[in-house]
């Protein structure tokens, strides 16, 4: 049996961006008990210095458009180009070094694993 059309939820991802605000920009799309996704918005924001996320959750992210560098406990830096991904375990404990004025993500919070 499928679901009705009328209760499909529908978006384009990159339509009606937000304009800059001062910080990253979170716009929940999907969320169940077990999942969250998430489009953010970055406008050429890094994380505040010594400012860490430590999630209890695993996060799957994209990085749809523009660049980042992501900073990782212990100093290992990843820098990013559009279509790159990355998977990180629950407890991975990073922060954005850096983002291009026209970073794009998306975000998939899982339950953590075991």
């Amino acid at each position: 049996m499928s679901a009705p059309v009328a209760t499909i939820q529908r978006g384009k991802l990159a339509a009606a961006l937000p304009p800059p605000a001062g910080g990253e920009i979170f716009q929940t799309l999907f969320a169940n008990p077990a999942c969250r996704i998430e489009r953010i918005v970055s406008h050429g924001h890094a994380s505040a210095s010594g400012e860490w996320y430590d999630q209890a959750w695993d996060e799957w992210v994209a990085l749809l458009a523009g660049e980042a560098v992501l900073e990782f406990d212990g100093g290992d830096t990843i820098a990013l180009t559009a279509g790159d991904w990355l998977a990180l375990p629950a407890h991975c404990r990073h922060r954005v070094a850096s983002t291009s004025a026209d970073a794009l993500w998306l975000a998939v919070h899982c339950t953590a694993s075991g």
